[in-house]
């Protein structure tokens, strides 16, 4: 018999079902197991003299988490929380019998994290995992219906500057190669290409040692990069419409849901996003709430700037998110277009965490000699000069955390938010 979906049994019918034993109440004569799938719970109600002792030795042999394919009618009960229905077995197949699970939903992180294929079958995982499918897809649809093109770029790469950031060296044959920080070469390397316009969603990789509630050293990227722009205004621009975009969609799907488990409010923003130079936040952070830091770390924003410009987004604008531009030319990537010294880009700060860096990427080839040269990158950025020898459009592009995305939709630690963390001390399973 093909199986059902328990959200899609259908009462007065017989269905087969099959998941994990959530509950179990066994008494002398009457056994209720609760049985759950990615869709839902039913409870099978068991009367044991209607079975036969070789079905009643399954039932009393059952633990928590055993794994289980049930066929048999499915009823209406009012007086079932789960639905108001509930299934009277003519077959059990234990398919799993579990041990006792070494994880709680309340254990320490680091315990949830070594046994985090358990952690993951809590129904509050299970939910944020729905959550994050349709926060990237709805972003993947937007960007289809404007006819960017999808790639998957290589994360083998042969060089390790890209964003200044650390790199993984590793051993490639009787050579080194490096996982890739971003997709940002290939994203470029695409524009010259005549793409004009693409993403992609995958793996990067950052070596820092960081040890905080936000930072990993293997993470998901949304990335996007399009050609023929003004400015870097119109990668704002686009962000602003795309994060628009998927905040409505998750709201209109999981938003009463995220409150009720996560506690927190979809909030979708109207308008175009708010923007202030960073010397500006600098002096509205000492002016509004005493904060100050020494002129030599006022050229980039620090973690505590980043959790008060919340505030002052809101405060100033009544909005979540602040795009922050004119960072100092020095903690900008080569890459990053330059007027006047000026680098050509911006952060977004959510909820106090920064999730994007974004760009107008410098195209002209002599002036990307010269920065290269000047930076004594040399043959570590020969391969990508090439890329811009033979005619590139101006462009710009961005980079979103879907791992942050998450953790700050949701209100959760970095870890929590992701399939698998990995960190510096956290390579396993």
């Amino acid at each position: 018999m093909e199986r059902s979906y328990i959200s899609n049994v259908k009462t007065g019918e017989r269905n087969k079902i099959q998941g994990f034993v959530e509950n179990i109440r066994n008494k002398s004569k009457m056994a209720f197991i609760v049985v759950k799938d990615t869709t839902g719970k039913m409870q099978l109600a068991i009367e044991k003299e209607k079975y036969s002792e070789d079905f009643v030795a399954k039932v009393d042999s059952l633990t928590y988490d055993s794994v289980v394919s049930v066929e048999g009618e499915v009823v209406e009960n009012s007086y079932v929380k789960l639905g108001g229905m509930e299934m009277y077995p003519e077959s059990l197949e234990i398919e799993s019998i579990a041990d006792a699970l070494p994880v709680q939903k309340d254990s320490a992180i680091d315990v949830k994290m070594d046994y985090r294929w358990i952690d993951l079958r809590f129904e509050q995982n299970t939910l944020m995992f729905k959550i994050q499918t349709e926060m990237v897809r709805a972003m993947r649809d937007f960007l289809l219906e404007r006819d960017f093109l999808e790639i998957h770029s290589p994360k083998l790469i042969g060089s390790a500057s890209e964003s200044g950031a650390s790199v993984f060296e590793l051993k490639y044959y009787d050579r080194k190669a490096y996982l890739a920080q971003s997709p940002q070469f290939y994203k470029q390397m695409a524009m010259a290409a005549g793409f004009d316009k693409v993403f992609e969603v995958g793996p990067c990789f950052r070596a820092e040692k960081s040890y905080t509630s936000r930072h990993t050293t293997e993470f998901t990227s949304f990335d996007l990069e399009f050609s023929y722009i003004d400015s870097f205004r119109d990668v704002m621009s686009l962000e602003a419409e795309l994060l628009a975009h998927m905040l409505e969609k998750v709201k209109a799907k999981y938003g009463e849901k995220i409150k009720e488990t996560f506690g927190l409010e979809v909030i979708v923003p109207s308008g175009p996003f708010p923007e202030m130079k960073l010397e500006d936040v600098y002096a509205e952070l000492e002016e509004r709430y005493g904060y100050s830091v020494p002129e030599s770390e006022k050229g980039d924003m620090t973690a505590e700037a980043e959790q008060l410009s919340y505030r002052l987004s809101q405060d100033k604008f009544g909005s979540e998110f602040l795009f922050v531009t004119d960072f100092a030319s020095e903690k900008r990537a080569f890459y990053h277009m330059r007027e006047n010294g000026v680098p050509q880009g911006f952060d977004l700060i959510w909820r106090g965490v920064e999730i994007t860096s974004g760009a107008q990427r410098e195209h002209r080839y002599e002036k990307l000699k010269q920065i290269t040269e000047e930076m004594g990158l040399g043959d570590d950025v020969k391969y990508y000069l090439e890329f811009f020898r033979y005619g590139c459009p101006p462009h710009g592009g961005l980079a979103l955390g879907v791992d942050r995305l998450t953790m700050l939709l949701l209100g959760l630690h970095i870890k929590d938010a992701m399939f698998l963390f990995r960190g510096p001390n956290r390579l396993n399973p």
